[in-house]
């Protein structure tokens, strides 16, 4: 495959940055995104050019570090996919493929593709632990939990913070990735003691980091690598409502 690379440049926070096009020849299908900009990066590394700066880790779909945005679409335009497990045979031979990086005011480029999403690690950290003792672990099902209940907080401890959610909603919210960090342990009993004062201190921590509010539009679940639906959202809300009450 012969592509066409359209991708943010930027030196820094304080640099305006700009779109460069790069040229990617004999891509092989079967590569993964990032192994395709790895192969652009050791060309720009052996042509004297600064390689393309981009977050990764695991490269499994598990750790988050991967989001950008692709041809408009953080993680790129087939669902339920992080950047790292999307493959090339996804794009046609000769398209051209826009590349950015996430764009919410909490998220500030670092460097091209790189942003700082330690505004997401402050929400995190605003929760606090939970107040039950953490001795050895329990036998299966010594703690009764509704099935319905623990499928819930399951689906919601899958988000892995890549904040594509942030990136994908006009409002620049991280209401998704709030809930999600909120509803695992609401739903279940080890979190019940603090329930209500980690909803309003995240919430709160969640806004002081200058995200935007939640107006449902649903486009931060219909991009979200892992599909956390949007009414994790409606618990979140009812759990900062309740607290706030009191």
């Amino acid at each position: 495959m012969n592509l066409t690379l359209k991708i943010w440049r930027q030196n820094g926070p304080a640099d305006r940055g700009r779109m460069v096009t790069y040229r990617v020849e004999d891509v092989s299908p079967d590569m993964s995104f990032l192994e395709m900009l790895d192969v652009l990066n050791e060309r720009l590394i052996l042509e004297g050019d600064e390689p393309v700066a981009f977050d990764h880790d695991c490269r499994e779909g598990i750790c988050g570090m991967c989001g950008m945005v692709i041809n408009g679409v953080a993680h790129g335009e087939q669902r339920a996919t992080t950047t790292c497990q999307l493959h090339m045979r996804h794009f046609e031979d000769g398209a051209t493929i826009t590349i950015e990086p996430w764009r919410a005011a909490p998220f500030p480029v670092v460097k091209d593709l790189v942003v700082d999403r330690s505004s997401f690690d402050r929400i995190i950290q605003a929760g606090g632990f939970v107040s039950v003792p953490a001795g050895s672990a329990p036998d299966a099902h010594a703690v009764p939990v509704p099935k319905k209940d623990a499928d819930a907080a399951f689906d919601a401890a899958t988000c892995i913070g890549c904040g594509a959610c942030v990136a994908a909603c006009p409002n620049g919210s991280a209401s998704l990735f709030t809930a999600a960090k909120i509803t695992h342990l609401g739903l279940l009993p080890q979190g019940q003691p603090e329930r209500a004062s980690r909803a309003r201190a995240m919430v709160e921590q969640m806004d002081a980091e200058g995200f935007g509010g939640c107006t449902n539009t649903g486009e931060c679940t219909a991009v979200c690598p892992k599909g956390i639906p949007l009414d994790t959202i409606a618990r979140m809300n009812a759990d900062y409502l309740k607290a706030a009450s009191k």
